[in-house]
């Protein structure tokens, strides 16, 4: 059999227990508050209840809630599906149990007498791998030893990767639905560490052996026509100039928070959450050919599932040289490490930074820069903008940065100096604490309390504060998850009268009156920086 290469339309959708795979699904422990206090309340709520939930998903004002998109059907599978949970699970979820049990019985007895009689009450499941500590306010706290959670907890063994054509950008909302077979889908059961992966995914631009590849990968002679299919003999449209050769600096935008900057020495990608090309479409839109041979460096702001995505990040691997992310606060359930999270997951060459680190580059640098806001005010460390010193010029990408003290800037820019270009997310009306952090607390959050502790990015004050003081010349909004294929993860649908439009718009307008190039960036974008 000849030599094929797979389809550029080909996605390839990372699961763990049939669930989309996003970083809180990694570490053992988070994993196992999202199986006990998500997947299965979920699905629970679905076989008793399935018409709600089929009734749910199509109001757009539940849009991204708790229900399950399944048209109200297969709620056999779906029982199928929290009885295997149940028992491929039983460790996590005994260690989601022994942790909250511990940690409601230090909350409620732990007033600032020593801890070490504590020690005797530890659950087996949890012996040796915390530390009980309190902060300077006699808060106690439970310190995750992560390094021995994951040698005791971590396995591979219910992780996928589902291969499918794309037909269209829509996909089933990731947090609230599993995924369960269906007869247009390969599954291949391979950890995500594995280096066959890699080999996989160059032949998107590399041809290689189809018999050799359904060898390697095990397809079943019923799957082998299917497979097939995914491949073809005609090699695929490489853009002759995805190699920048010039002697500036272009930046290319690929929707949300994905950026690459290139010069002909240096590649750099923000947040890689890039779309598969489409035979029709309505937003124009560059897709993983666009990127270069080679990628210097993936730089990942923070640690949500629209910024790292492993569906995006594992294609690439055998093109990255080295990720640059942030370190977190080191121990906490809700802060846990990326290093860990890419080191389990296959990657190789990690860079850690800290807030004010500088990182050199060829005719420059990248320096971290402290992140506020858009994390519900929990202690999470594991967030950083960036500015980004390429051939003297400045480029800052502050993500979804909430500017809740802005003498912060004034620090910031006494330290970097003007910049040329501000990239700034404006997703200023954000979900509640409980959307993303809700099965890692241990106590019930107070509704008002959830609903004023936000996933919110800058407001227009806020974002014109941070430009009035970088002294920038262009200025855009990014990172608002209105590309249609980022709704699979964010379930955003934005009307005209929306906060975040609405805010946006008037920073755009204020912009220009004061001569500053800005926009709200959509799709795709391209710039040439003398």
């Amino acid at each position: 059999m000849e030599k094929c290469y797979l389809k550029s339309t080909i996605k390839a959708e990372p699961l763990i227990w049939h669930w989309y795979a996003w970083p809180y699904l990694i570490p053992p422990l988070p994993a196992a508050c999202n199986i006990v206090e998500r997947h299965l309340k979920i699905m629970q709520s679905y076989v008793q209840n399935p018409q709600i939930h089929a009734q749910a998903v199509k109001d757009p004002k539940l849009l991204g809630g708790p229900f399950i998109d399944l048209e109200g059907k297969r709620i056999d599978e779906v029982k199928t599906l929290i009885d295997q949970t149940k028992k491929e699970c039983e460790k996590l979820i005994e260690l989601h149990d022994s942790f909250k049990e511990l940690d409601r019985a230090l909350q409620t007895e732990a007033q600032g007498d020593s801890l070490e009689p504590y020690y005797n009450r530890i659950p087996a499941s949890l012996k040796g791998l915390i530390e009980l500590v309190y902060d300077l306010n006699n808060h106690p706290f439970i310190r995750l030893i992560e390094p021995l959670i994951y040698k005791k907890y971590y396995s591979t063994q219910h992780q996928k990767i589902v291969l499918s054509d794309t037909i269209s950008d829509f996909r089933k909302f990731v947090l609230s639905t599993p995924r369960l077979a269906q007869d247009d889908e390969i599954y291949l059961d391979i950890p995500f560490s594995d280096p066959k992966l890699d080999r996989l995914f160059r032949t998107k631009e590399e041809p290689d052996n189809l018999n050799e590849l359904q060898n390697l990968f095990e397809i079943s002679q019923s799957n082998q026509l299917l497979f097939q299919s995914f491949f073809t003999t005609t090699p695929p449209a490489i853009p002759e100039n995805r190699n920048y050769q010039g002697e500036d600096i272009r930046i290319r935008y690929f929707g949300h928070a994905c950026v690459l900057l290139q010069t002909k020495s240096v590649s750099i990608l923000f947040d890689p959450v890039i779309s598969y090309p489409l035979q029709t479409h309505e937003v124009p839109r560059y897709t993983l050919a666009d990127l270069p041979d080679h990628i210097d460096y993936v730089v990942i702001t923070h640690n949500h599932q629209d910024h790292l995505m492993f569906e995006t990040l594992l294609q690439l691997r055998h093109k990255i040289k080295h990720i640059v992310f942030p370190t977190n606060q080191g121990g906490a359930l809700e802060d846990p490490s990326i290093k860990l999270i890419l080191k389990h997951t296959g990657f190789k060459s990690l860079i850690e930074l800290k807030e004010m680190d500088t990182l050199p580059l060829d005719a420059g640098e990248i320096i971290a820069l402290p992140f506020l806001g858009e994390h519900s005010d929990l202690n999470i460390q594991s967030k950083l903008s960036y500015c980004v010193q390429l051939k003297g010029k400045r480029f800052l990408f502050a993500a979804d940065s909430n500017n809740l003290e802005p003498s912060l800037y004034d620090h910031i820019f006494d330290h970097i100096g003007s910049i040329d270009m501000l990239f700034l997310g404006m997703e200023c009306d954000g979900a509640p604490l409980t959307w993303l952090y809700g099965p890692l607390l241990t106590n019930p959050l107070k509704r008002s309390h959830d609903r004023n502790r936000t996933l919110s990015g800058s407001n227009f004050e806020k974002a014109w504060t941070i430009v009035e003081k970088s002294n920038c010349k262009q200025a855009y909004v990014y990172a608002m998850g209105q590309e249609p294929w980022l709704n699979y993860v964010m379930a955003l649908k934005y009307l005209p009268e929306s906060p975040q439009i609405v805010e946006s718009n008037k920073f755009i307008e204020a912009c220009k009156q004061k001569g500053i190039e800005s926009e709200r960036l959509f799709g795709k974008k391209e710039w040439i920086i003398s």
